[in-house]
């Protein structure tokens, strides 16, 4: 299960293909490439267990790189393209990257970062800035050329190396890190055996057995690849021999497109894509044939059920939701029949027994809210936080259960509840408050595009409801508006778990995987506060 064997057998098959650019690679091209850089790591002293980082946007340099790392028993690293130079800076210091391979695209990051990482022994420049985005027009020549101090052109130093296996071929992995929205990122490490190549990871199981994935698949991917879902389903489409059609950026009605024109099978979103989807006009929505598409994927934020349901209504049962985490410590699955009976529920388990548990430790019972804790499963690898013991043992409790503090319930047939991230929980006047019940209500107003819930400091109740709001209209922004949004929200729940007041944002700080910066909107709220007690 992995290119070699699917060059070997059909050789001329599409690996992937980015839809914008269209540039491609069939498995012989994938796995001779992906060899080149293999070698060229193995000759720059890299073995099994060393470190690469990779900072690039969607491109085909990307499944080059990853496949060769992947193929040498080595951790990469794939970083966030938005940092800035000090963020990039740290993770590439933190994971301990011998090889940074960055695009042309982050130039001036590639020169700033030149000077600030001085165990990285080999670095490597890919592309010129506009190969393979969509909205590329004719290729800058000047700059394909012009030279990075400390850097030596990607293709320059692949194409030295033969087209040949590394001596010895074994299983590697992504080291990727939390996204630092609550806090600094830090590396989940899993631990990893000397595995022959080829083997299947037990995660396989799940695109296989649930969502009936194989060689005849063809797998959208509308993410960017260095999220850890996106960059996990397109590698494993290609260990299946499917194929991987990529966006170069997200676009709700280019998304649509994209699945008539390849026939797509298989997708993976986040629940931002379908709000955005949602909210083209009708017809739009209906101008483009899905008849081919058979599975729909999504995960990395709770949905709202309202949200869900007219997605559901609109492609039909395909629907499929899966909760976990990168760490990997358990997950649960609840497809579209199951949702409609069960709505706002993330599912069952898969693996092994989930607990909710108070602040004291003790379970809880059913219909009660505490954080959400997974027994370890037996056919996932073990993790650490990479150079945090301490974080590392805080995720696990006394029974060794092990949480990412995220809070929820069960209810009485075992379907799990998120309601929000414990971090981001407001106690007003000693009530719990999850801002997610207001998000999901107001996502669903006409006039808003995006928005956060989060507390904010009052000196009565400790703290209050606050929401910004990225209108669909910036003409519309006013007392009027927010006045319509408070009362909407208050239509459809109690009083207290509704912001007290609404400000707008021309744009919310999002991740384009769909994951919210929450933390950048609420400090400016309470600056270098660390007690939430005013």
């Amino acid at each position: 299960m992995w290119p070699g064997k699917h060059a070997a057998e059909r050789p001329e098959k599409i690996a992937y293909i980015f839809s914008g650019s269209g540039a491609s690679a069939t498995y012989r091209e994938l796995n001779d490439r992906s060899n080149q850089v293999a070698q060229l790591l193995y000759d720059a002293g890299l073995r099994f267990g060393d470190h690469i980082a990779v900072l690039m946007e969607n491109r085909p340099e990307y499944f080059e790189v990853c496949w060769a790392a992947q193929r040498s028993g080595l951790f990469y690293t794939a970083i966030n393209h938005h940092f800035t130079v000090d963020e990039a800076a740290y993770i590439i210091d933190d994971c301990d990257a011998r090889v940074l391979v960055i695009s042309e695209a982050y130039r001036a990051l590639a020169e700033e970062l030149a000077d600030k990482m001085p165990n990285v022994k080999v670095r490597l420049l890919v592309g010129d800035q506009n190969v393979g985005r969509a909205d590329a027009a004719e290729p800058r020549t000047a700059q394909r050329g012009s030279h990075v101090s400390g850097y030596e052109r990607y293709a320059d130093a692949r194409d030295r190396y033969p087209a040949e296996p590394p001596a010895e071929e074994l299983e590697g992995t992504p080291m990727l890190y939390s996204s630092g929205t609550t806090g600094r990122p830090k590396g989940i490490r899993y631990n990893i055996e000397r595995t022959p190549v080829g083997d299947m990871p037990g995660q396989m199981m799940m695109l296989t057995a649930l969502f009936g994935m194989d060689e005849h698949a063809v797998y959208l991917s509308p993410a960017p690849l260095y999220h850890s879902a996106p960059l996990f389903y397109c590698m494993s489409t290609m260990r299946l021999g499917g194929t991987v059609v990529v966006l170069e950026q997200f676009d709700p009605e280019d998304a649509l497109r994209v699945i008539e024109q390849h026939g797509i099978t298989h997708s993976q979103w986040v629940p931002t894509m379908f709000v955005r989807m949602l909210k083209l006009p009708d017809e739009v929505r209906s101008k483009y044939d899905l008849s081919s598409h058979r599975c729909a994927i999504h995960a990395a934020a709770p949905c709202p059920t309202e949200v869900k349901l007219r997605m559901i209504e609109w492609w039909g049962p395909i629907i499929e939701e899966y909760y976990s985490a990168t760490e990997g410590m358990g997950a649960t699955y609840i497809n579209s029949a199951d949702y409609v009976t069960h709505p706002g529920s993330v599912g069952r388990t898969m693996l092994a027994p989930i607990h909710i548990v108070d602040e004291a430790g003790d379970e809880l019972p059913a219909g009660e809210i505490g954080t959400v804790y997974f027994e370890p499963a037996t056919n996932r690898p073990g993790f650490q936080y990479h150079k945090d013991e301490a974080k590392t043992r805080d995720t696990f409790d006394a029974h060794g259960w092990a949480s990412v503090g995220d809070m929820g319930y069960l209810d009485d047939e075992g379907y799990l509840y998120l309601t929000d991230r414990k971090t981001f929980m407001i106690v007003s006047g000693g009530v719990n408050i999850y801002p997610q019940e207001a998000e999901n209500v107001l996502v669903t107003h006409p006039k808003v595009f995006d928005v956060a819930v989060f507390g904010i400091p009052d000196p009565e109740m400790g703290e209050k409801v606050h929401a910004v709001v990225q209108p669909t209209d910036w003409d519309a922004v006013g007392p009027e508006l927010e006045r319509e949004l408070l009362e909407y929200c208050r239509s459809q729940l109690a009083h207290y778990k509704c912001p007290k007041a609404v400000d707008f944002d021309r744009e919310l700080p999002r991740q384009p995987t769909g994951k919210l910066y929450k933390r950048l909107l609420r400090d400016r709220y309470w600056g270098n506060k660390t007690s939430r007690i005013v």
